[in-house]
């Protein structure tokens, strides 16, 4: 369930004309610049920047990088990039930040299709595959991991194969019960098989050894690994309930996430963050909408907040 309220239909020459006088005179008309682009849907955002540098020869997003600034600026700019585009542009960035669990959910989370739509994306934005980029950004146990949970095409099928689950689970069981996280059984478990046999083998674990998988993970020995074998699995198991832990996270850090703020409302805010609202409001007992009006400030919180579905 989508969080952002756009209307069916929009003119975007007129938009562009509104976000052209937001853009002019003296000071910045931010309130405004959010009146409209926080009410548009991906398709409407395009049409916007097209009609915009048709009207007055000028790049929207630059000219929003020029008035804009801080957190605000960063949000806006990755909300009004194409999807696709944004997700190279946050894998570049979490590429640079060595931060694994971002490069994760981008290949895990989407469908096959879609996976390879972003890679095509990212090879056409920075002219290097994302494997390569990968590859030169991480070595050992961690760039294997990573260079195959990107590179394999997964079967989709709603069905699992029960003699399949059985064997895996307890192989799985096998491998951490052993320490052995860079064991090839378990990467090749994780990066091959389908989303549904694969959450049929972590049911299936936690029923026959009474433990998650995620916890019986847990270990102070190859830190890395085990944090990346955990995140694999939530985002493969649940994106949402993964997505909901990134946003808990980011809200009750000493000093506020905004990068992982803004990213999961801005990439989800037009699919499920409706869901993962109501997954923040079950573990925390108070509303997204709340919790970020706490932590944040100025126009970065009035965008947030309508891209969440609050209305002033």
């Amino acid at each position: 369930m989508a969080t952002l309220n756009a209307p069916d239909h929009a003119d975007p020459f007129a938009d562009a004309e509104a976000l052209r006088k937001a853009c002019q005179g003296w000071g910045t008309n931010e309130k405004g610049i959010i009146e409209v682009i926080g009410h548009r849907s991906a398709a409407q955002r395009k049409l916007i920047k097209e009609a915009y540098e048709q009207q007055y020869n000028e790049n929207l997003i630059r000219r929003f990088e020029k008035e804009l600034s801080g957190d605000f600026e960063r949000a806006v700019y990755r909300w009004m990039l194409d999807p696709l585009d944004r997700e190279a542009v946050l894998a570049n960035v979490a590429l640079k930040k060595l931060d694994y669990r971002v490069i994760i959910e981008l290949a895990c989370i989407p469908s096959a299709e879609e996976l390879l739509a972003f890679k095509r994306a990212y090879q056409a934005r920075y002219k290097h595959s994302l494997e390569e980029d990968i590859a030169s950004h991480f070595s050992g146990d961690m760039r294997k991991l990573l260079l195959l949970l990107v590179s394999v095409h997964r079967y989709e099928t709603d069905v699992s194969e029960p003699k399949l689950v059985e064997a895996e689970a307890e192989i799985l069981h096998k491998c951490i019960k052993d320490k052995a996280y860079n064991h090839d059984e378990i990467t090749r478990i994780l990066t091959t098989r389908s989303k549904a046999q694969l959450t049929a083998t972590f049911y299936r674990f936690r029923d026959v050894y009474s433990t998650p998988i995620t916890k019986s993970l847990a270990s102070d020995q190859d830190k890395d690994i085990v944090g990346a074998l955990q995140t694999t699995i939530r985002c493969i198991k649940s994106p949402q309930k993964y997505l909901e832990r990134v946003l808990s996270d980011a809200i009750k850090k000493r000093g506020t996430d905004e990068d992982a703020l803004t990213r999961v409302i801005v990439t989800r805010a037009e699919k499920d963050l409706g869901e993962i609202k109501e997954l923040f409001y079950k573990r925390n007992s108070v509303t997204l909408e709340h919790a970020v009006a706490k932590e944040t400030r100025g126009d970065y919180e009035n965008f947030l907040l309508t891209l969440l579905g609050k209305e002033n």
